[in-house]
């Protein structure tokens, strides 16, 4: 009696596993449309802007938010710590480092995920399920076009810009942390951030929030498109989405570190 069960829940997950495989496909089948369709030039400039608008400043207080309590958390975890192996004026570099290598392009990119990425879903997994994207194909409109591409720019775009912004906002908070609570001169923490920080620092940040930007467009058009269901279907491949958006940022993460920097020696050590 146990046998047809067993079996059951093996298909049952052996369908899951399949499920996500396809998807998977179909996100990196929809990357290569939307990056042709951007080369081609169909681009809508309407929905462009208004995408952007909701990507930019509708993400913009979260982001800021989250960036300053990260700075300040960041620094008292690390300011006694250095002050007691006398190392005071590395406080502001290596929270600078971290903050621009890491930190800021990551958490800013799980805000977008967890915000925008999972009303991308939400909103195309709707239109889906209710044939609104039937009603564009038999109206001549390339959803590609229409819906992912100015999506995918939006979020290009404006992960970078949030993502500077939840820089210098989260330096900020260091630094009145800094020397507030443990003493640190306003001037030392600005000079280590200069010795620390180097031009690719900024740069490698940059190419991190742009990549980031476009794996939570694609993966939440994606799982969009591919909702069935219902509105049972549309809550699932939300949270799907985010799932699936916050591992594949901390993989790409992973990787485009050790190209970026799996190479280069440690910036600043001569400073300490």
């Amino acid at each position: 009696m146990l046998l047809p069960k067993v079996s059951f829940k093996r298909s049952l997950a052996q369908f899951g596993k399949s499920q996500r495989l396809q998807r998977l496909g179909s996100a990196f089948l929809l990357a290569g449309q939307v990056t042709l369709h951007i080369c081609q030039g169909r681009i809508n400039i309407r929905n462009t802007i208004e995408q952007m608008a909701i990507v930019g400043p509708g993400s913009v207080w979260v982001a800021l938010l989250t960036a300053m309590f990260v700075g300040m958390v960041f620094t008292i975890q690390v300011a006694r710590e250095f002050i007691s192996f006398g190392a005071s004026s590395a406080v502001g570099g290596v929270l600078a480092i971290a903050l621009t290598r890491e930190l800021g392009p990551v958490l800013t990119a799980v805000v977008l995920a967890g915000r925008v990425g999972s009303a991308f879903a939400a909103e195309i997994g709707t239109m889906r399920v209710t044939e609104q994207i039937d009603a564009l194909h038999m109206l001549g409109t390339d959803p590609i076009d229409y819906l992912v591409v100015p999506r995918f720019i939006a979020c290009g775009l404006m992960l970078p810009v949030l993502m500077i912004l939840s820089l210098i906002t989260g330096l900020y908070g260091g630094m009145l942390i800094a020397f507030y609570f443990y003493d640190i001169p306003r001037t030392l923490f600005l000079e280590s951030i200069q010795n620390f920080l180097g031009p690719w620092d900024i740069w490698s940040a940059i190419i991190k929030a742009v990549i980031f930007g476009g794996i939570v467009a694609i993966i939440g058009c994606s799982w969009g498109l591919t909702t069935r269901g219902g509105a049972k279907g549309v809550g699932q491949s939300t949270t799907a989405a985010v799932v699936m958006a916050l591992m594949t940022i901390f993989i790409a993460n992973f990787f485009l570190s050790w190209i970026l920097f799996g190479g280069s020696s440690t910036v600043g050590v001569q400073s300490l």
